[in-house]
């Protein structure tokens, strides 16, 4: 199976429900990949706020964010290569891009 990697922009937490308002979008993609990750998948995820030397340590996100600034967060990589910015991967996109077998989620 491939290897996700999200870069979140800076944010209170992964589900944002400390924030000042829930953003069910946070929520769906914290669900999806702890769903992921019990299947066995490698998906991982980082907060700007929380961890920005992960965003400086990889290369291909440092390198987008010079170019084209925090603007892109949230960018997803599989495998090392970007393959989504400015948004969080659709549920069948979670699906598609990390070879997991079964619907997690209502699509």
């Amino acid at each position: 199976m491939a290897k996700m990697s999200i870069y979140d922009p800076a944010l209170c937490c992964a589900t944002g429900i400390c924030g000042p308002g829930v953003d069910p979008e946070l929520l769906r993609v914290a669900t999806m990949i702890g769903q992921l990750q019990a299947q066995g998948v490698e998906c991982e995820r980082f907060n700007l706020a929380q961890q920005p030397q992960q965003f400086i340590a990889n290369p291909v996100v440092s390198a987008a964010l010079e170019r084209d600034g925090a603007e892109i967060l949230p960018l997803t990589l599989v495998d090392g290569k970007v393959i989504k910015s400015r948004a969080y991967p659709t549920n069948e996109e979670f699906i598609s891009w990390t070879g997991a077998r079964k619907v997690l989620m209502p699509l």
